[in-house]
């Protein structure tokens, strides 16, 4: 049987090892690989083919239509007229969306993201006999494993 299990890159970890040496599990049916981190910059706007779920555009459309109406209304007492002074008033308030929302997901949520300081993870496999499985499995859940999953493995 293999279990797999993902961790964060942390001290939980080598106590999880350590626990499975302790249980008799020998080192060589473990095997522990570390994630890469992403190196390259998440990008801010999306394309047809590729959309993280966040948009810039949806404070700006918000903003923009209620900047429109009330540009709208206020331009009917003003020299431009009522179109002019929506389209002003729209081109206006999606403007300040998108600087809203570009602030946000550049500077505030950049910071959170710092600030976390999330490592990669590290997926640990380990052959054992189906008898211990549960035992093991009871072991990495009490080292705080993020996931763990169970392959039954075919006797050859």
């Amino acid at each position: 049987m293999k279990i797999f299990s993902t961790f964060e890159h942390s001290s939980y970890l080598e106590l999880a090892i350590s626990a499975l040496h302790m249980n008799g599990i020998q080192k060589e049916q473990i095997f522990a690989i570390p994630l890469n981190s992403r190196k390259e910059k998440r990008t801010l706007l999306d394309n047809m083919h590729k959309s993280d779920g966040v948009s810039l555009v949806s404070t700006g459309a918000a903003l923009g239509t209620a900047f429109s109406v009330v540009g709208t209304s206020v331009g009917f007492r003003l020299t431009w007229g009522p179109i002019y002074w929506g389209l002003i008033g729209a081109s206006a308030g999606f403007l300040i969306g998108f600087l809203i929302d570009l602030f946000f997901y550049k500077v505030i949520k950049k910071n959170k993201r710092l600030i976390r300081g999330k490592m990669s993870e590290v997926i640990l496999i380990i052959e054992c006999a189906e008898e211990q499985s549960d035992h093991i499995e009871d072991l990495l859940w009490h080292h705080f494993a993020i996931g763990i999953a169970r392959i039954r493995m075919n006797p050859e």
